[in-house]
């Protein structure tokens, strides 16, 4: 047999020439196999239901882009607890993102989703690695060794390097990959989310703080007059004016103080007790002085849901993620059916005593396709696609449902802010009424029209009133904080806009755009 050579072909080096020889083959061989796959098929992929979910886009909740009025309120802050203007809630919050254990949890879980993002990645490049094997060993009389090795001790070594590379000619890898960086997106989705609930949950515990801490103020006033009216009221038992039913209707009073006090009391203690929780601390909301409800500013509410809320808020962009990362991984499932074809390839040195190890006789090489083909696996792979269509199926009803949640937590925000707006009218003119009725109490008793008792007793509607205040303005304070919350707390997607997820007519599979 002859063979042509060209002259470069002849000073070729033989191995060289053989690799050549053995990369054209495998290519022929690769050539072979997807022949043979197009034409005979892999592993049964009929009859498999497609994904029953459909995700709710904005239209279909009637978020439209008239539902937001002109001049309507921008993005919220990113550090929107600023905005209240109390120096010590900007460090308590401060102190919170920086030590809370739950945070660090969230990104710890970030990280290890990048991990397995970065994973994934290097399952799509070329992959070498090095071996060096050093063997001192006794070989068998008795087996399939000849002589002169049979029955001797030798030393063996093998120093080779082996590489390898997937051909994802289906698309394996790369969707593993993409389910990866969905989860690795919805898993930084979810440190944005941890981070604002944190800011959120310090903002209002900070707040009922500084409501008990007021309404300490009008339950020690309250129990001070009521000691002045058991006072006279006993002063005019002694003199004939009242009997002993008043007199005990007024020492009934002071236990009843004295309880509001405790309860108050105990309230703060479990208030300090949770802001140092979320702080991670274990004395810092102890030695707290909370600002004087009056000194905090209040912030700008819109009266109408966003029509960009679903892309402000950081959980919905998590579930969104996810459905990208499910989607994913069923398209995975589904490449799972064809053939995986690798090239794999080796060159090094072996020998059977250490001594040859170095010379050129050692030389070993090989070079070659590897295919694994899913022939009959007893219904594994179509199982691993219905769970994985299922995943997907749960991935959009989850966000479904988180879009829904949404909507429900700014309407009920903004309902509330409504409620306590006109709640806050009818009270102030009922403490005005109220106030009203002490000063012309006073005036009489200063005139020597009335008694003193008649001062306490008006009094007490004033603190009635007071009380009823002080609850309203914190509800007032506590409903912008979970606003600021339910608009998404000044979350930013990174580092692009969210992927729109379609459904495609042929498959009815979810895929994102980037796969259309």
């Amino acid at each position: 047999m002859s063979t042509d050579l060209t002259p470069e072909s002849r000073r070729m080096p033989l191995w060289r020439a053989s690799v050549q020889m053995a990369l054209v083959s495998a290519a022929s061989v690769v050539a072979a196999g997807l022949i043979a796959t197009g034409l005979g098929g892999c592993a049964d992929l009929s009859g498999m239901a497609p994904p029953q979910a459909q995700l709710r886009d904005a239209a279909s909740l009637g978020m439209t882009a008239a539902s937001a009025p002109p001049g309507a309120q921008a993005l919220v802050n990113t550090e929107w607890w600023r905005d209240f203007g109390d120096e010590t809630l900007n460090a308590l919050v401060a102190q919170a993102l920086q030590a809370s254990p739950s945070l660090k949890l969230a990104q710890a879980r970030l990280a290890r989703a990048q991990a397995g993002s970065d994973m994934a990645q290097a399952a799509t490049q070329p992959q070498l690695s090095g071996q060096l094997d050093l063997t001192h060993q006794h070989y068998t009389a008795n087996g399939a060794v000849p002589p002169p090795l049979a029955g001797s001790v030798r030393d063996s070594a093998t120093a080779q390097f082996s590489a390898s590379w997937e051909l994802d000619f289906f698309g394996k890898n790369r969707a593993a990959l993409d389910a990866a960086l969905g989860s690795a997106n919805a898993a930084q989705a979810d440190a944005q989310a941890a981070r604002v609930l944190l800011a959120s949950q310090v903002a209002r515990s900070y707040f009922e703080l500084i409501r008990l801490n007021e309404q300490l103020g009008v339950a020690r006033r309250t129990l001070a007059q009521r000691e002045e009216t058991l006072k006279l009221v006993q002063d005019r038992v002694k003199a004939g004016l009242d009997t002993r039913l008043e007199l005990r209707q007024s020492e009934g009073g002071l236990p009843e103080a004295r309880l509001q006090l405790e309860i108050l009391q105990e309230q703060m203690a479990l208030t300090r007790n949770a802001l140092n929780a979320l702080l991670g601390q274990s004395a810092t909301a102890a030695a707290l002085a909370p600002s004087a409800l009056g000194a905090i500013k209040n912030v700008a509410i819109d009266g109408a849901i966003p029509a960009d809320l679903l892309g402000r808020r950081a959980d919905i962009a998590a579930a969104r993620w996810r459905v990208e990362a499910a989607s994913s991984d069923m398209a995975n499932a589904k490449t799972q059916f064809y053939p995986n074809i690798n090239l794999v390839g080796f060159a090094g040195l072996s020998s059977i005593g250490l001594g040859q190890l170095l010379n050129a006789g050692s030389q070993q090489w090989g070079v070659g396709p590897a295919l694994r083909l899913p022939i009959f696996d007893a219904g594994r792979l179509r199982a691993n696609l219905r769970g994985k269509t299922a995943d997907l199926d749960a991935a959009v009803e989850s966000y479904n449902a988180a879009v829904i949640q949404a909507m429900r937590e700014v309407a009920d925000q903004l309902a509330s802010a409504q409620a306590i707006a006109r709640q806050q009218l009818e009270q102030r003119a009922a403490q005005d009424a109220a106030e009203g009725a002490y000063r012309i109490a006073v005036h009489r008793y200063k005139a020597g029209l009335g008694n003193y008792l008649n001062v306490l007793s008006a009094e007490t509607s004033v603190l009635a009133q007071r009380r009823q205040g002080v609850d309203l303005a914190s509800r007032v304070l506590d409903t912008q904080v979970a606003l600021m919350r339910a608009l998404g707390g000044g979350y930013r997607a990174e580092p692009a806009a969210l992927p729109p997820v379609v459904l495609h007519k042929n498959t009815g599979d979810l895929q994102s755009a980037h796969h259309a």
